[in-house]
């Protein structure tokens, strides 16, 4: 029996297929579904962020789950602080969390105290402990909001004065992202926010998560709530997943770019490919020790046909991705090993040509204020272009960007398995200087070098002693932790 007119034509179902199996990856991939029926709206920089959040969090009337990296006592975070204190005594359920590292001389006791006093329950991610003398390199660099179970906020911001920029000493503010999801979507940050509570001490009561089938449609954009922990990688498969199949544009914009071998050959092959691919990152370090080196990364990108630009403002903070005018990405994590691997982060990526459209334009607007980097005439070299605008002091991403950036760097140098640039001649050459000078103190006074590696080296094995301990009380209380480990049928 022939078709009806309304059936698919064999074209169009092949096209449904493929659709589905691309949906399919991406979910595999991101390890977080797609979730439809929700309505986005992109915010640019603190001036539309912040008062956004303030808004919401004004309006509360059930609960309010706050998360940031840096929540610092100053006039911006005072003046959040102040609201979420307010809505605690008017009843609405508030948690707050904050990462130790990050908030490191900026989260004080008096802020601190300011909140809990007004019942606030507050929560510190991963302070130093004695049994885990490298866990703090696990932090939290997410930084979300949801109100009610009504509104969510996936930003890269985090909540501190500079940010905002000075006017009266002519600073701008910082440049960064961030959206405002309204949808069943807000159930998944929801619950993203309570893996990381449960994390650090007694999980969120069984019920206060709100259901995602009690949230009614609020638009038409699907969203993909990717919510990484460490060792999880759904972000660093799917930011690949997304430079493979990219057919006309992919643009990029990260703060903290350390792009790893296979990350850089997916982006490389896409722009031989005849796939627009740019990059939009920082003119002005906040470590400018790194300048050099990291300038020296643009080069396999460079030559590959990668478009580069460095922000020519104080700061480009912001985590963005958009493909094909119809994929867009925001979030928390920059594309680098400790955001893919070994931070809780947090993104929405969003499927929606009208939102898509936006994040382009916005980016093509951002190229208006950033000077691109081309490779030079002589040896083919990235022209060095001179940062400008004040220096900041960054997160500790950046640092570790950086070091893993400078291990690669020397690696190369050491083993010959890939060629060097001039750029990382001037790096090798620093190195060897400081490598000479830890020789020099090593041989006249050996207990400089001697006392530290002791201090770690006991540090680590009363960490290793305590948890063999725990491990062992453990299987004599008859938990399922046999003594080889493996749990069994």
């Amino acid at each position: 029996m022939a078709g009806s007119p309304t059936d698919p034509s064999p074209a169009e179902r092949g096209e449904l297929g493929l659709r589905q199996l691309a949906q399919q990856t991406l979910s595999r991939a991101a390890g977080a579904p797609l979730v439809p029926g929700n309505r986005v709206r992109l915010l640019k920089d603190a001036g539309e962020n912040f008062p956004a959040w303030l808004a919401a969090i004004r309006d509360a009337r059930e609960k309010i789950y706050f998360e940031s990296y840096i929540f610092a006592d100053d006039h911006l975070g005072r003046e959040f602080a102040e609201a979420l204190a307010e809505r605690a005594r008017a009843g609405v359920r508030v948690r707050v969390l904050y990462d130790w590292l990050g908030g490191l001389g900026k989260t004080t006791s008096a802020l601190v105290r300011l909140l809990a006093e007004a019942g606030v329950q507050v929560r510190c991610f991963n302070p130093p402990r004695l049994d885990s003398p490298f866990g703090w390199l696990t932090r939290d660099h997410r930084k979300s909001i949801t109100v009610d179970g009504r509104l969510g906020y996936v930003t890269g911001l985090c909540v501190a004065a500079r940010w905002a920029g000075d006017e009266a000493r002519k600073r701008p503010p910082w440049r960064d992202t961030g959206i405002e999801i309204a949808g069943p979507a807000v159930a998944d940050i929801e619950r993203a926010f309570g893996e990381v509570w449960a994390a650090t001490g007694e999980g969120i009561p069984p019920g206060e998560l709100t259901p995602p089938s009690t949230i009614a449609p609020a638009g038409d954009a699907d969203v993909r709530v990717i919510a990484t922990a460490p060792a999880t990688a759904g972000l660093y498969r799917l930011d690949q997943l997304i430079a493979s199949v990219a057919r006309e544009r992919l643009w990029l914009s990260d703060a903290y770019f350390v792009g790893t071998s296979t990350y850089v050959q997916a982006l490389a092959a896409a722009a031989r490919d005849g796939v627009d691919v740019r990059l939009l990152v920082p003119g002005a370090s906040d470590l400018p020790a790194l300048s050099p080196l990291s300038r020296a990364g643009y080069r396999p990108l460079l030559e590959a046909g990668v478009r580069v630009w460095e922000w020519n403002g104080p700061m480009m903070h912001a985590k963005t991705a958009v493909a094909d005018s119809r994929w867009a990405r925001v979030g928390s994590s920059n594309l680098n090993i400790a955001s893919w691997v070994g931070n809780y982060e947090l993104d929405a990526a969003i499927e929606d040509e009208p939102f898509a459209s936006a994040m382009e334009a916005m980016y093509e607007a951002d190229l208006g204020n950033a000077t691109e980097i081309v490779l030079g005439h002589r040896r083919r070299v990235p022209r060095r272009i001179k940062p400008t605008g004040p220096r900041f002091s960054g997160s500790a991403g950046r640092a570790a960007a950086g070091a893993l950036r400078l291990s690669n760097a020397v690696g190369a140098a050491l083993t010959n398995r890939r060629l060097l640039g001039p750029a990382e001649g001037r790096v090798m050459n620093a190195v060897a200087v400081l490598l000479g000078i830890v020789a020099v103190v090593a041989a006249v006074w050996p207990r400089l070098v001697a006392v530290p590696i002791a201090i770690l080296a006991a540090w680590s094995a009363i960490s290793l002693a305590i948890k063999a301990r725990r491990l062992r009380n453990a299987n004599r209380a008859g938990t399922d932790v046999p003594r080889d480990g493996l749990k069994r049928r």
